[in-house]
């Protein structure tokens, strides 16, 4: 192995490293800041990853860290911040109160979901009194569903 493919393979090798860590780390810890599922307990999150990080809980630290963390990042961790993959129930579920609805989709190659079973896994995650419950305003999209919130969760400030 050349010098250049070896430290192409360390570099490689450290950056899984770093993103299996953070990935547990958001999921680890994303329960812990409440009300969930809304944008309030996503930048509870921030605030606590910056004063770990030994940043202090200042406006001007607090924007230097989410400066140096970077869209990229900052967005892959809110995706993993705002899903749950319910393996025993074989679905995937978006929730970012950000966007206008709520992303259920079966996983392990299974065709569709059943309704009983979808709110089965929005009660057992706490969303059911976040979302419209109507299955009249619910879009089925091939396998997936499409769930609005309930009008007063749906946040649109960026962060």
């Amino acid at each position: 192995m050349s010098a250049m493919s070896d430290f192409h393979h360390k570099t490689s090798i450290q950056a899984k490293v770093f993103d299996f860590a953070l990935t547990e780390l958001v999921r680890k810890h994303r329960g812990s800041f409440k009300p969930v599922w809304t944008i309030d307990s996503w930048v509870k999150f921030l605030i606590w990853l910056a004063l770990n990080c030994g940043l202090s809980g200042e406006r001007e630290s607090l924007e230097l860290f989410a400066d140096a963390m970077g869209q990229p990042l900052t967005s892959r961790m809110r995706r993993v911040f705002f899903e749950r993959c319910l393996d025993d129930s074989s679905i995937k579920l978006m929730a970012d109160p950000a966007e206008s609805q709520v992303l259920i989709m079966p996983i392990s190659g299974r065709p569709s979901i059943e309704i009983d079973q979808v709110k089965r896994v929005l009660d057992q995650v706490d969303l059911t009194e976040k979302i419209v419950l109507d299955e009249r305003c619910w879009k089925f999209l091939d396998s997936a569903i499409a769930i609005p919130w309930q009008s007063s969760e749906i946040d649109t400030r960026s962060s």
